[in-house]
């Protein structure tokens, strides 16, 4: 049986496949549901009918919108038979959707840094989502004469269109978190659902849209959340004009990726390449930095990952793979693992 948030749909036992009857897979209730009753989920009544809006009613009265019974049937908030509709749900506190966000070290999931999981009201986690985003978005400072250029890893207006997309775009009849990856080199938002049916990738390269939750788009329009529909793709792409690397989006049965690229850590890649520097002089530089880290180590007895992006100026990436190479080398041993990692002279 399919749960939907609150929602449970009957058990469809088969289905008519040439002149016998096959067993219905959950897969194929959920397409068929879909296909019969358009934008089934968030227009169906709310299985929990005990909802609160604290966080909703205080952005609406930040906005200067009024927040009653009658504009709760505008908003679709609450259906034609009087009832909480799953719209109200995932606007309430007792939303049980969560957004689940992962911190990890170097490209790969081999290691963790931190790990959170985000709960509440859909805009609530937007709000935090977005605030934790931001702290672990690291500006980079370079000097054009005598400015200083202050540069994100990630465009800001590139990880909000992202951000709201994965979660104002996903399927809420699976019953799954939004999923969002943060490497050194990348930011992943991995929503559920993929792409309307009836659409292909090509389609919204092209400025199509066709929201799959069009009263939650409504809502969020409503509240100036976003500008309007089909607009979201082109500005993450304008974000990434000026370096080579660009972002990505995928879609696979019930999935929808958006990859954003490490604004710094590219164009940092993209200069080496445009400058041409010869390979012996790079290897001369990587000595001397490994030295650099054991002359550390053996003065202070240890050293960190931490202290080596301090002690170089480079980033936790390059840290990594230099104490990487040391270790295989046989002259630094790592102990301890993930953030309390540390390493001694072997």
């Amino acid at each position: 049986m399919i749960t939907c948030l609150g929602l449970k749909t009957k058990t469809l036992s088969s289905n008519r496949k040439g002149s016998s009857s096959q067993p219905m897979t959950d897969e194929g209730i959920r397409e068929m549901i879909i296909e019969n009753s358009g934008k089934f989920f968030e227009s169906s009544r709310s299985f929990n009918q005990n909802l609160t809006f604290d966080m909703l009613a205080r952005e609406m009265q930040i906005r200067n919108i009024e927040f009653n019974s009658p504009q709760k049937r505008t908003l679709k908030l609450i259906g034609e038979d009087g009832l909480y509709t799953n719209l109200a749900y995932l606007l309430s506190e007792q939303c049980e959707t969560t957004t689940k966000v992962a911190l990890f070290q170097g490209t790969d999931k081999a290691v963790s840094r931190d790990r959170k999981e985000f709960t509440g009201s859909i805009l609530k986690q937007l709000e935090e989502v977005y605030q934790y985003i931001n702290l672990n978005n690291k500006t980079k400072a370079t000097f054009s004469g005598l400015n200083r250029v202050d540069t994100r890893d990630y465009p800001e207006e590139g990880v909000r269109e992202a951000l709201l997309n994965s979660i104002v775009h996903r399927d809420y009849s699976f019953s799954g978190s939004n999923l969002i990856n943060i490497y050194d080199d990348r930011m992943e938002f991995v929503s559920l659902g993929g792409l309307v049916p009836g659409l292909e990738l090509g389609s919204i390269f092209l400025g199509v849209s066709q929201s799959r939750n069009p009263n939650l788009a409504a809502v969020s329009y409503r509240m100036r959340l976003i500008e309007s529909y089909g607009t979201g793709i082109g500005k993450i792409q304008r974000m990434y004009n000026s370096i080579e690397k660009k972002p990505k989006f995928e879609t696979a049965k019930g999935v929808f990726r958006v990859t954003l690229p490490n604004y710094n850590e590219h164009a940092v890649v993209q200069k080496v390449a445009q400058w041409q520097v010869d390979l012996p002089n790079v290897q001369m530089l990587l000595e001397k930095q490994k030295e650099m880290i054991v002359a550390y180590a053996l003065e202070n007895g240890q050293v960190t990952r931490k202290e080596v992006e301090d002690l170089l100026e480079v980033g936790s990436t390059k840290a990594f793979r230099l104490l990487k190479e040391l270790c295989d080398a046989g002259k630094l041993k790592a102990e301890g693992k993930g953030k309390l990692s540390r390493y001694v002279v072997n």
